[in-house]
């Protein structure tokens, strides 16, 4: 069999990876336009914070490809002939496949701007905008952000670091607000702006400014301000790569249309990643999913049927995570930003505007249902375990020490959270002996 993976990101590698472990007489190809080798998207930002260097982004050795007879073509793929069972590559060169893999990834969606074509005016998925990035950022003084959401957060904060001046515009009312409660878009404001961030909330783009060669000076607001700038980042969201898919004729809408086998609509090819979307996702799930670690899962799913070992593709409990500046942010189950008329919402705060728990859980039976977790680290296993068996919140409260993974003599505010939890719901006892954790978790907290 040749399997020809298009795309190297964490999906496809992944894919590649997996398949080789279950057939090793394959012949697999990964063919990728943006990088000869795989690279950790996640970790982008920190080769411009001077944190990480290229080397250290690169999760496999180059020696590792060769090692696992995965073959390497650093080509654009222009087209896919389904019929002929063939793969066009902007070389000329023609690759006959048996079994195809889209995991062509997203790409960076904006709105129609005056003047965004403008040298300086650029979106942020990949290591060639970091590139671009880089040039264009060296001796300013002043950069506007447009878009809220974790693109944005990760442009501001690696601006900031190197003394560039920013402008975050942010269109809605609150930081964040089609993902995070009240609350949680408040402390992430006040967070922000403490690191000197000029957050403009319900303020949008109108136009961006160029000079005499053609190069951004200054953006225009909604709000008619015009604001200097060196350098504008667009992070208003990425949509799924899907010109190849259309080009070969695949069924698309907002993704790659396939089945719970990420099949797509033409025998012998598949869709994973950030370009698939499911056609009947699961109740409570999404059709597009766009994160590392479902991309990672789709990878290995897919390569068992790619394998001939028809796998469907489950996701299980939601998760996500980020960093906002210092501060780390986590979130398990269902959290919406309104919780439903079905669901109860508790809510603690430190007083320092620096920590935050968040847990919800059904009126009818009292099961948790989500958290939320700002500046407090949580273990994933045990979300995973109290989500899975629908663990009643009274229970939940009284071991949430169990769930803790700060460092081990940072300060402990489960005793907080469990008198603010009684006095908000006297009604439901607290289950079990209450935990400390690590070395004290067999004493009561």
């Amino acid at each position: 069999m040749h399997l020809v993976i298009i795309g190297n990101g964490i999906t496809g590698v992944t894919a590649a990876c997996t398949a080789r472990r279950l057939n090793a007489s394959a012949r697999i190809t990964l063919v990728s336009a943006e990088s000869a080798h795989h690279y950790s998207r996640p970790a982008l930002m920190y080769l411009y914070l001077g944190h990480l260097r290229y080397a250290d982004v690169k999760p496999y050795e180059d020696w590792f490809w060769a090692e696992n007879r995965l073959e390497l073509v650093h080509a654009e793929a222009t087209g896919v002939d389904t019929a002929a069972r063939t793969v066009q590559l902007a070389t000329g060169q023609v690759l006959a496949y048996d079994r195809l893999l889209l995991a062509t990834g997203s790409v960076v969606r904006t709105a129609d701007w005056p003047g965004q074509q403008l040298r300086g005016v650029q979106g942020f998925y990949g290591l060639p905008d970091l590139e671009r990035m880089a040039r264009a950022t060296q001796g300013i003084g002043h950069a506007v952000v447009v878009g809220g959401g974790l693109i944005g957060v990760e442009l501001a904060e690696m601006l900031h670091s190197r003394g560039i001046r920013v402008t975050w515009l942010v269109r809605e009312q609150r930081y964040w607000q089609s993902v995070l409660p009240p609350e949680e878009a408040a402390l992430l404001t006040a967070h922000i702006r403490r690191h000197g961030i000029d957050l403009r909330l319900a303020t949008e783009l109108r136009e961006v400014l160029g000079d005499a060669q053609g190069r951004v000076r200054a953006v225009l607001t909604t709000t008619g301000q015009e604001l200097p700038a060196g350098w504008v980042g667009l992070a208003t969201g990425v949509t799924p790569n899907l010109a190849l898919a259309q080009a070969a004729g695949l069924a698309t809408d907002r993704g790659i249309l396939v089945n719970e086998l990420l099949e797509a609509s033409v025998p012998g090819v598949y869709a994973a990643g950030d370009c698939a979307q499911h056609r009947q996702p699961a109740p409570g799930e999404v059709a597009v999913e766009q994160l590392w670690y479902t991309g990672r899962m789709q990878g290995e799913t897919v390569a068992h049927t790619l394998c001939g070992q028809p796998t469907p593709y489950r996701r299980g409990q939601w998760f996500n995570s980020a960093k906002f500046f210092s501060l780390e942010y986590q979130t398990y189950g269902r959290v919406p930003a309104q919780a439903g008329a079905d669901t109860a919402s508790f809510c603690w705060q430190h007083p320092s505007g620096r920590h935050l728990l968040r847990l919800n859980f059904r009126l009818s039976d009292h099961a948790v249902t989500g958290v939320n977790a700002l500046g407090l680290r949580q273990r994933q296993a045990v979300w995973e375990r109290w989500l899975g068996e629908q663990t009643p919140i009274g229970t939940v409260v009284a071991q949430l020490a169990a769930a803790n993974f700060d460092a081990e003599f940072s300060r402990q505010h489960e005793p907080a959270i469990r008198r603010a939890f009684a006095r908000q719901f006297p009604a439901i006892p607290l289950a079990g002996r209450p935990r400390r954790r690590g070395l004290f978790g067999a004493w009561p907290g």
